[in-house]
């Protein structure tokens, strides 16, 4: 499997899943789930409606609609208060949780967000060590391709270093 960190936005990435940083609600909200929505589209928000919600560390999926994907991998990741709420295991739980749902929908190519790095305030270099060290541990059959999809320069180059020290 090959894990790539890009600089961008995710909603332009061509692939067979866009991994969405959600809220409990997944009704839309700020950041890459907001521009996730606005670019899928209002049937998004309808479908997401359906699901009635995501639990903290879970992954549910949806159709991509108007975004360059098949699908959209909705994961809800922790609210960093001090690194002694069980912060770690959640955020390694969404990784865990999205692969499996990519695995489940044989996804072969999919792109992840630095979860939990925007408003949920999670330490980049920390968030970052947690994503790498899971990705590139977890066994997959169908993945073959992950993009980790960097909104900002100082992010990408924490997870560009911490990508080269593996």
């Amino acid at each position: 499997m090959k894990i790539q960190i890009i600089q961008g936005d995710i909603t332009q990435i061509s692939c067979d899943a866009i991994v969405n940083a959600a809220n409990n609600s997944l009704l839309g909200g700020g950041g890459v789930d907001g521009a996730i929505h606005r670019k899928a589209g209002p049937e998004l928000l309808a479908e997401c409606r359906l699901l009635h919600g995501c639990a903290t560390g879970d992954a549910k999926v949806t159709k991509a609609y108007h975004l360059p994907a098949r699908y959209v991998i909705h994961t809800v990741g922790p609210v960093y208060r001090d690194g002694q709420h069980d912060e770690a295991k959640q955020l390694q739980s969404c990784y865990i949780r999205c692969l499996e749902k990519a695995e489940e929908y044989q996804c072969q190519h999919i792109a992840f967000p630095s979860i939990s790095t925007g408003a949920y305030r999670y330490p980049v270099s920390q968030a970052a060590t947690i994503a790498i060290e899971t990705l590139k541990n977890y066994p997959c059959q169908y993945v073959k391709r992950i993009d980790i999809v960097c909104f900002d320069n100082y992010t990408y180059r924490t997870y560009c270093q911490l990508l080269k020290k593996e």
